[in-house]
């Protein structure tokens, strides 16, 4: 079969990509029967509890598959997650949770359900990007808003410093959060002194009387924000260490205070906390694990006792049974320039963030909800994606979906709710960029960006995988899995004859941090060029209307502020 799609699309259905259907064709009746045992078993829950059921999503950076969830693996990694831990031991432990190869992208991916290369946010945003998720995306925040839910987002955003791109104009209720990722921390001047980065700092520097140029290194940015839908935006404090150091406590403190607020009320609410963690020794000094890294640290100091404060706060307000917890990382560990004493390391997968091999894009995940997710491990392929569509579903709000565009996440609320081998995934797209690097189909993995380019060029390249037997993707087979070929390839071209009628969308650029009541001059200035315009023969500002179209390094370093 070349080529499968669904041939009547109503305008009540959402549109996945090609492969779904051929999944659909086998087994779309039992999993409509499937969907109304659900519904009526949500129904019931919603009759107990008064409300369809709260939704906590934590996601945090960078993390290596068993890096929390398997005390083993923590042993020999010099660090603890007690809390974290439980949450897998009483929920479902996923085994195959894929994410996108970067930050930014898998944080679009789970709030639109898209994978990145089709809304442009494939690259990792950095300071003064320019960049950010455009007002045309339907976010999970937008979706469940609609269908009376309270909504929040506290911590790391990352997906823009333009003005549409603010959490709190995608669909969040308030807001607290920043624009950019943990490099943040670097930027102090005690950084600058220990030359953990270089030439930020003008001020701290001898004069330079050669340098030209005063615009070239980047000034003026804000590290955090808060904001409420329809209201104002502000900054909050400043960018110093200090204001840093103090981030996520402000962050863990408004999500529990709005959990409060809003089960008191009575109403439904799904919050976003996303930890920024990384803590350099000029931010905060003090040691918390045996491994005495950043990230261990982080993770043990910051994210698991703020854990145990979540599930005790659902315990006393008696809904943890009407509560759905999904944690996990957003892409594999920083394996490549990571900083000093980061304390990335890849453990079963090769690779990490910013790859498509599988220590890039399988994290260590789970999901908790008493009395509904029975404890177990599962084995069944789930995208990040896919979260997307699940709460949706579980929101009773899958009709605000929007049908005009594909939305790759596929529903799995019969994985979370019947448990492992009920998924209704056995495939992923793993893209480099807008690059397509990968695909996994069940057990099998090729890759299209190949190790073996002479033989990839000849139509017999040897970049198969069979990973049960090589997690690590070290020996690819030709003989043993060339009869996967054709089919590998049918998929390729199923996946971009699609994108043919549903075509990628290209990267939005703007004026970044326009909009904020209380801007400081530095950053009112942004909008503003140094110099008299109508004296020049061209458009200043014509060039971020073309940014998208500078080439994407594929093979440059994706370590932080990578591609």
């Amino acid at each position: 079969m070349l080529f499968v799609c669904k041939t009547r699309l109503t305008a009540q259905e959402i549109i996945h990509d090609a492969e779904y259907y051929i999944l659909e064709a086998q087994h779309g009746e039992r999993w409509e029967k499937e969907d109304k045992s659900l519904d009526k078993k949500l129904a019931e829950l919603e009759k107990k509890y008064g409300t369809p059921p709260n939704i906590i999503y934590v996601l945090w950076d960078d993390i290596a598959f068993g890096d929390i969830g398997i005390p083993a693996i923590q042993k020999v990694r010099g660090f603890e997650t007690p809390e974290l831990n439980k949450l897998a031991e009483e929920g479902m432990l996923f085994t195959h949770m894929y994410t996108e190869v970067g930050c930014t992208p898998s944080r679009s991916a789970v709030m639109t359900g898209r994978m990145p290369t089709r809304n442009g946010m494939y690259n990792i945003g950095m300071l003064r990007e320019s960049h950010g998720l455009r007002d045309t995306e339907v976010t999970i925040a937008e979706v469940l808003s609609k269908s009376g839910y309270a909504t929040a987002h506290h911590g790391k955003w990352h997906l823009g410093d333009i003005e549409e791109s603010y959490p709190q104009n995608q669909g969040f209720d308030e807001a607290f959060y920043s624009a950019y990722n943990q490099i943040l921390s670097f930027w102090t001047k005690k950084a600058e002194i220990g030359n953990a980065t270089i030439g930020l700092h003008e001020d701290l520097l001898p004069n330079d009387p050669y340098k030209l140029d005063d615009t070239f290194i980047t000034k003026g940015w804000a590290l955090a924000l808060e904001g409420t839908k329809g209201g104002k935006t502000l900054q909050w404090e400043d960018n110093s260490a200090e204001t840093y150091g103090k981030f996520d406590a402000e962050a863990q403190k408004r999500t529990l205070e709005f959990i409060d607020r809003k089960a008191k009320e009575g109403k439904p609410f799904f919050v976003q906390h996303c930890p920024m963690l990384l803590m350099p020794a000029f931010v905060k000094a003090k040691k918390e694990s045996v491994s005495r890294s950043m990230m261990q640290d982080g993770m043990q100091g910051i994210v698991d006792p703020f854990i145990g404060q979540l599930v005790d706060k659902l315990n006393a307000l008696g809904i943890a049974e009407n509560t759905l917890i999904v944690a996990m990382a957003d892409n594999g560990p920083m394996a490549h320039n990571p900083p000093p004493a980061g304390g990335w390391a890849e453990t079963i997968f090769k690779g990490g963030k910013g790859d498509f091999t599988e220590g890039g894009v399988r994290v260590t995940a789970q999901a908790w909800w008493p009395g509904i997710i029975k404890p177990q491990i599962a084995g069944d392929i789930i995208h990040i994606t896919d979260l997307f569509t699940t709460f949706a579903h579980l929101g009773k709000a899958k009709e605000n979906i929007p049908t005009d565009r594909v939305i790759d996440g596929i529903d799995q609320t019969a994985l979370l709710l019947n448990g492992d081998t009920n998924g209704r995934r056995d495939y992923v797209f793993i893209y480099a960029g807008p690059n397509l690097g990968a695909t996994v189909k069940g057990n099998y993995k090729r890759h299209w960006i190949s190790p073996d380019p002479v033989g990839d060029a000849s139509g017999i390249g040897a970049a198969f995988y069979f990973l049960p037997s090589d997690p690590r993707e070290m020996s690819p087979m030709m003989l043993n899995l060339i009869h996967l070929k054709q089919p590998f390839n049918r998929m390729k071209l199923r996946h971009q004859l699609w994108k043919k009628n549903y075509p990628d969308l290209p990267e939005k650029h703007g004026i970044p941090f326009t909009g904020i009541e209380n801007a400081s001059q530095e950053i009112k200035d942004l909008a503003k060029p140094p110099l008299d315009t109508s004296k020049l023969p061209f458009d200043v500002f014509e060039y971020i209307e073309h940014l998208d179209e500078l080439p994407f390094e594929k093979d440059s370093s994706p370590g932080i502020g990578g591609n």
